[in-house]
């Protein structure tokens, strides 16, 4: 019998803590070249695209992941995982609550790298998925003294911060502006569908951490290179995607892309990492392949 699992399977079965240490073993089997994580690829399909992420365990499992930008809304993913000696498909998962979680907890396996050990405050623009798996997994790695929430939405920013309250039992608050959440902060997380900068590298706080999760192309990001070019340290989880995204990805051909190192070869000692406290680090997250599988056969073992 092949097993499925739905969202609600997820949700149930899919803890935080898990999450971020499957997604630190992926990170590295990445590195190490046990992990095969190619870029995504994509057919075009009319009205949208059909979008495919694999990967593959030596000697264990592949599989892929497969999703659509057609305009529904949610619509649903779906996420399989083969034996590597049989081909028989050991699992499936259907729905949306895999993806999100498991970009969580690698940004999680990022800012527990790469943040300052003391870092404590963050600053969150964003109230949507991406947000709260954010949260969700940061929450594991770090003893948050104080979260600051911004989105345009005055109305999903309030529910955001009542959620994240009620369910995660952090200490939050709405912000008045993105400038407000931000600034000061030990930590900022960027996770938003803007197609335009939504925070000015000067609010920054020297020293501080800064992930990135959303829009990042050419003509359609959420974070301008000025903002790599602030940071001392510039990381991404994979290298080669950012190579290959069409629109380019927004640092493709200058030197803020020459600067990025793998996450990977961080967590592995083979790349500088925060080397001192009073450094600005920055994580580009742009979708590290073969972990979606990862995280389910992990889940079906």
């Amino acid at each position: 019998m092949v097993t499925v699992l739905t969202d609600a399977d997820i949700a149930e079965r899919l803890d935080a803590r898990s999450a971020v240490g499957w997604m630190r073993e992926a990170v590295l089997a990445a590195h190490s070249g046990a992990l095969h994580t190619p870029p995504r690829v994509s057919t075009e399909l009319g009205d949208g695209r059909l979008v495919f992420t694999t990967g593959a365990l030596t000697g264990e499992w592949y599989g892929y992941r497969s999703y659509d930008s057609f305009s529904f809304d949610p619509g649903a993913q779906l996420v399989v995982v083969h034996d590597w000696h049989t081909g028989a498909v050991r699992g499936l998962a259907v729905g949306n609550e895999l993806g999100p979680r498991r970009v969580g907890a690698i940004g999680a396996v990022a800012l527990d790298a790469l943040a300052s050990p003391t870092a404590a405050s963050l600053g969150l623009l964003g109230t949507g998925t991406q947000a709260w798996n954010q949260l969700w997994a940061i929450s594991t790695v770090r003893s948050l003294t104080s979260v600051s929430v911004f989105s345009r939405d005055p109305v999903r920013r309030n529910a955001f911060v009542a959620r994240v309250s009620g369910e995660l039992g952090l200490p939050v608050d709405a912000a008045g502006s993105a400038r407000e959440a931000v600034e000061g902060k030990d930590l900022v997380v960027l996770a938003t569908n803007s197609p335009a900068p939504v925070v000015e590298a000067s609010w920054i706080a020297p020293g501080s951490y800064v992930t990135t999760l959303g829009p990042k192309q050419v003509g359609r990001a959420e974070f301008g290179p000025d903002l790599v070019a602030r940071a001392d340290v510039a990381v991404t989880d994979s290298v080669a995607q950012t190579s290959a995204y069409d629109p380019p990805f927004i640092l493709t051909g200058t030197e803020q892309h020459d600067r990025l190192a793998s996450l990977g070869a961080v967590l592995a000692g083979e790349a500088p990492g925060r080397t001192s406290a009073d450094q600005t680090v920055i994580f580009c997250s742009v979708g590290l392949a073969g972990t979606e599988t990862y995280l389910l056969a992990r889940l079906l073992s």
